[in-house]
């Protein structure tokens, strides 16, 4: 098998690993605010600290991959986060939790872009798409195994220990990550860095990516946070059904992410860069926004999940795109623009976990947010009509091919 196949499955593992920890308190959210007595608005801030602190680092753990190399970064932020998921079974209360969430996205951070870097390292411009798209389906991957795997060991063990068994899990990945991976000997290396990662924020199409991700995050966190308890206090879900309706978008977007990077891939063939890139995205987010709003709007239980499973999983079709744009423009600084990117990721999703709470304490109804999370979907489409993957951030960049 060759090496850089190797290395993309250490990076699928991790990423469904990701997700396992990532959305373990999702799962388990029920129970908790029941136990730890916590209201709508403040089981909010518990998601949403989370999605802060992995925002606001996620820049410097990008850069600091492109400086120092993937292998050392990212030993160390899945230390951190395998920690701080253990940690979070030992919780008794609202504000004790919050901080521990947020010291576990601090350290989950730059997960995505570092392993963005590796990608740029081992594989040429039209496979990236394809790489990122088995990443990213791994992810889902790990988001439908969570209910899966979470609600049976709360009902053996309680809620506390899957966060302690999640944690070790992570510390494995590590040791097997540390003895295989070196950055030495990739194929296509990054070239010295000539230009400052600073000078990314003057260009245009680069607070395009950003607002269009930033959008793009409001639908994607909805079903990372707010899926389990919109389904058991919207939907009237049992704990048992919840498992396994939470499970089905998430199956289905690991399809969809590996079929949006081979589309994206044969688009860039048929249609150029440009084009390529741009008709996944737009075609995926206008149709996942479209399914959502229908969602919002329908009480038969099965056509909720339907809709719901449809909507992520079309709205997934355009994540690698998205991250194989980074790698078009970024070039060598592709850690910091992911990271960039990601980081605006993190401040629609913190705002989409924090208001959610608010919206259905306002309006007493789980419906009433999703209309306003389809109308960002939609603002993230018009976004990513505009993004132009053929025009790097930086006069240096060279795209490896």
């Amino acid at each position: 098998m060759p090496r850089r196949h190797v290395i993309l499955s250490l990076l699928v593992t991790l990423s469904m690993l990701t997700f396992l920890d990532r959305l373990c308190i999702s799962v388990a959210g029920p129970r908790m605010q029941a136990e730890l007595n916590i209201p709508p608005e403040q089981w909010g801030w518990v998601l949403s600290a989370f999605v802060l602190s992995y925002g606001l680092f996620e820049i410097p753990t990008g850069i600091m991959g492109d400086r120092s190399g993937q292998r050392p970064v990212l030993t160390r932020i899945v230390l951190w986060w395998s920690g701080f998921t253990a940690l979070t079974g030992t919780m008794q209360s609202f504000l004790p939790l919050a901080i521990t969430r947020f010291l576990f996205g601090a350290g989950e951070a730059g997960a995505y872009p570092n392993m963005s870097g590796v990608v740029r390292r081992w594989f040429p411009v039209d496979e990236r798409a394809r790489a990122q798209g088995y990443i990213w389906g791994a992810s889902r991957f790990g988001g439908a195994l969570a209910p899966l795997l979470v609600v049976p060991l709360q009902r053996a063990y309680g809620w506390r220990a899957s966060f302690y068994i999640f944690g070790a899990v992570g510390v494995l990945w590590c040791a097997a990550w540390w003895f295989y991976y070196r950055d030495e000997g990739a194929p296509f290396p990054p070239q010295p860095h000539t230009a400052p990662a600073g000078q990314m924020f003057a260009k245009p199409q680069l607070w395009l990516i950003l607002c269009m991700y930033g959008s793009y995050a409001w639908g994607s966190w909805f079903f990372f946070a707010w899926l389990p308890t919109f389904l058991v206090k919207g939907r009237g879900f049992t704990e048992s059904e919840m498992a396994i309706a939470s499970s089905i978008p998430f199956l289905l977007g690991t399809a969809s992410n590996i079929a949006g990077g081979y589309i994206s891939d044969a688009s860039i063939r048929l249609w150029g860069l440009k084009n390529g890139r741009r008709r996944v995205g737009v075609s995926a987010l206008t149709v996942s926004a479209a399914a959502l709003l229908a969602a919002a709007f329908t009480t038969d239980r099965i056509a909720t999940v339907a809709l719901l499973a449809a909507s992520f999983a079309i709205m997934d079709l355009m994540l690698p795109s998205a991250w194989a744009i980074c790698l078009d423009i970024g070039g060598s600084h592709s850690g910091a623009v992911t990271g960039a990117m990601n980081t605006a990721g993190q401040l629609g999703g913190f705002l989409c976990t924090l208001v959610f709470g608010y919206v259905v304490k306002y309006f007493d109804s789980y419906n009433a947010p999703l209309v306003g999370i389809a109308a960002m979907l939609t603002l993230a489409a018009v976004l990513f009509s505009r993004i132009d993957s053929t025009q790097p951030l930086f006069h240096d960049q060279q795209n490896s091919r």
